[in-house]
């Protein structure tokens, strides 16, 4: 037997035999995420059903030297969870139960496997809810790794501020918490925020403490259209600078707002929109309300409309969440590239222009879209990537907005994380502190066998 056959039977007597697969489909299944980075397959894939599963797993991993990649749902957008080395796929579906909701606590402990739906499905028989929306029906796991944000982080924070402990399997096959209970402390270094965006690469995660939020009393949502991009952008700086509690801020411009029209059957106004929302009691927002018309009245809004009926707000944001999905069946044989830049709110109109110069320069299909209340923004691209200088373009847009936002102040992923496809920024972007990093990583996983080839190291070293 060769080693990676020895690992597969040592794994077998050691698991049930349904925690060990070679099956085909769930092979090729894990072999890619959503992003459009070449698929790679892993030799198999494990299912743990406990922390000590994780360990075990670990554990007789670094004896044979073979790479571990953490996996939730496959949601990404960078190539985080495609196995580049192979070896074992940790899928953490099966560990997916709300352990404890600790409502006087505002607090929920959860395992890695739980999405974001099945979280707030639970959470609302409390009248809580967990604020971070990425959009996709994500796993808190997988969102805790890359440090997910969405809609909602322009009031609520992104995925780090939610996360009070972790328990992290470590490349040794320990077991550590990373944090407590308590609201805040002085006490060590801040080990949630170390390991919150580590890409799997630092340790396992496999049990989260989070903050939760009691569902407002009253919600209420907008459609704002504009004449221009630029507009709209600087209607969302005068909102943030008036201290109008918005709770979610997004702009979807013009060619984006055709394509949500055809595939989710609306018919908004095809202009550059901002979609909003606000949370809190209703004679709070009867005066966000009124201030936010006067404000978008002095940026040229040509049309306001609020909702606060149920089934239509959310048919608002589903639209909005829908977006990729909208230009995915609308350019059918195409392949999509999201891009995920942030730059400080001051710079945000003229990146978005800058944007769309470059992208109709380049003769590209795309949509800018994002969180604009926190200086997130997306470029939802489709290209065919068998055409070559197509492919080439988009690249090099990439690169363009890039640029753009490090030379200002901002970073390259404001939520996507680095994975595969950042990694070329890191050094533009981080300098000396990326060594800083690299040894962080060689330090807790000196073999780089937790997800290798990601974040921060090029390439494993093979033995």
């Amino acid at each position: 037997m060769n080693t990676t056959e020895n690992l597969y039977e040592e794994l077998r007597n050691a698991l049930k035999d349904h925690q060990v697969s070679k099956n085909e489909t769930l092979i090729e299944q894990h072999s890619h995420d959503e992003s459009y980075h070449k698929p790679s397959a892993p030799d198999f894939v494990i299912y743990p059903e406990s922390v000590e599963d994780v360990q075990l797993v670990v554990k007789i991993a670094s004896v044979y030297g073979v790479p571990v990649v953490p996996y939730g749902l496959g949601t990404s957008l960078e190539g985080h969870t495609i196995p580049y080395d192979r070896g074992i796929t940790i899928d953490f579906s099966e560990m997916n139960s709300v352990l404890e909701v600790r409502e006087s606590d505002f607090l929920v402990k959860v395992q890695p496997g739980v999405t974001r739906s099945q979280l707030n499905k639970e959470l609302k028989k409390y009248g809580l809810f967990f604020s971070v929306d990425p959009g996709a029906d994500a796993t808190l796991g997988g969102m805790a790794a890359t440090n997910a944000s969405g809609t909602t982080s322009v009031k609520y924070g992104v995925m780090r501020d939610q996360v009070r402990d972790l328990e992290v399997v470590l490349a040794d096959g320990e077991v550590i918490h990373t944090g407590s209970l308590a609201q805040k402390s002085s006490s060590g270094y801040n080990l949630n925020s170390l390991f919150v965006g580590s890409e799997g690469t630092l340790g396992c995660i496999t049990e989260l403490t989070l903050k939760v939020y009691g569902i407002p009393e009253h919600t209420v949502a907008a459609r704002a259209s504009f004449p221009t991009v630029d507009d709209a952008v600087e209607a969302v700086v005068s909102i943030l600078q008036a201290g109008v509690p918005v709770a979610r801020v997004e702009l979807v411009d013009e060619p984006s707002m055709k394509q949500a029209n055809t595939f989710s059957a609306t018919n908004y106004k095809v202009k550059p929109t901002l979609f909003l929302e606000f949370h809190g009691n209703e004679p709070g927002l009867k005066h966000d309300v009124e201030f936010t018309k006067e404000i978008v009245a002095d940026h040229r809004c040509d049309d306001i409309h609020f909702e606060e009926d149920n089934a239509a707000r959310n048919k608002l944001w589903e639209a909005r969440h829908n977006l990729a999905y909208a230009y995915v069946h609308g350019n059918p044989g195409k392949k999509l590239m999201v891009t995920d830049v942030c730059v400080p709110i001051s710079e945000l109109a003229g990146a978005i222009k800058h944007a769309r110069e470059q992208v109709d320069k380049l003769q590209l299909n795309g949509g800018i879209l994002g969180h604009v209340g926190d200086g997130n923004y997306h470029i939802l691209l489709m290209m065919d990537l068998s055409d070559s200088q197509e492919v080439k373009n988009a690249e090099h847009l990439n690169e363009q907005i890039v640029e753009y936002a490090l030379g200002r102040g901002g970073t390259c992923t404001g939520e996507h994380g680095v994975g595969v496809g950042k990694m070329k920024y890191q050094q533009r972007e981080h300098g000396h502190a990326l060594q800083i990093m690299e040894k962080i990583k060689l330090a807790l996983d000196p073999a780089q066998m937790l997800n290798p080839h990601k974040l921060v190291h090029q390439r494993r070293e093979k033995s």
